[in-house]
């Protein structure tokens, strides 16, 4: 395999042409993420396109739709890797009734490739909570729920300093660039242990309490979840989409380090469904 690697680095260099195809880019993505770490519900991985199909770019984006499609064609990208799987159940027909539909059929037209790594992405060690992490500057980091292979579910870490429930807040609408942020009411005492799932994790805000966490950060929650939870854990929730919206800065970094000469491009769609009305 070295050699190979060898053999396909020095062929390029002598010919100054750089080529990758989408098999190379899905083992980079899948030594990184491996798809036995995704959740039985889902469906990651390639969902459109040969294997063998040389790639002339990569556009990076958490949700496949007509307008990213489109961007994908602009930009000269013909792989789209996306956080959330474009098929998550099969399609029985390919018309204009769904806008899964529609994209699979533009996909094809337009001959681009696409690539998903959700739940995968998600449990991996240094994946989507990784990068939650870093943009609060936890440290000490552990998964909240270890897989007994490898990666897991959740994270828990540590604040550098203990803060207010105010301010810990506050950070959290900067740091994300949230429009709204939901929570509980405010705790009686300092925040430190911070447990966090990015996307809906209320599934985990038990196991948060259970391991003594003072705060618990997700995207999404059920109203009854917070029911019973006041002066435990200061719970925040920030918005599916805003949770998971470094996803492509990572994807990013992971490419550009297996592939520094591969043009790897971050969608400039804005593919969150949900609006907000203000007074």
């Amino acid at each position: 395999m070295a050699f190979l690697s060898f053999f396909r680095n020095f062929a390029q260099s002598f010919s100054g042409k750089y080529s990758v195809n989408i098999k190379e880019v899905v083992t980079t993505l899948e030594s990184f993420a491996p798809l036995p770490l995704q959740e039985s519900y889902d469906n990651a991985g390639l969902q459109i396109g040969l294997t063998a199909t040389e790639v002339s770019g990569v556009l990076l984006c958490l949700d496949v739709t007509e307008k990213v499609i489109a961007e994908a064609e602009t930009k000269g990208c013909n792989l789209i890797v996306s956080h959330h799987p474009l098929l998550f159940k099969g399609l029985k027909r390919i018309s204009d009734a769904s806008q899964a539909e529609r994209c699979v059929a533009l996909a094809l037209r337009k001959g681009i490739a696409v690539y998903s790594v959700h739940t995968n992405l998600d449990n991996a060690d240094g994946g989507v909570n990784f990068e939650m992490a870093r943009h609060l500057g936890l440290r000490c980091l552990r998964f909240l729920i270890p897989n007994p292979e490898e990666g897991g579910s959740g994270l828990i870490g540590e604040l550098p300093e203990k803060m207010a429930p105010q301010d810990f807040l506050q950070m959290i609408r900067q740091e994300f660039n949230v429009e709204c942020l939901m929570h509980n009411e405010l705790l009686d005492r300092p925040i430190q242990s911070v447990a966090l799932c990015g996307g809906a994790g209320d599934f985990l805000l038990e196991e948060a309490e259970r391991q003594h966490a003072d705060a618990f950060l997700t995207g999404e929650m059920h109203y009854h979840v917070y029911m019973g939870m006041e002066q435990k854990i200061q719970i925040a929730v920030l918005g599916h989409y805003q949770s998971e919206q470094y996803t492509k800065e990572l994807l990013a970094s992971i490419l550009g380090k297996a592939h520094p000469d591969l043009k790897v491009v971050k969608s400039q769609v804005n593919t969150n469904p949900i609006l907000y009305m203000y007074k």
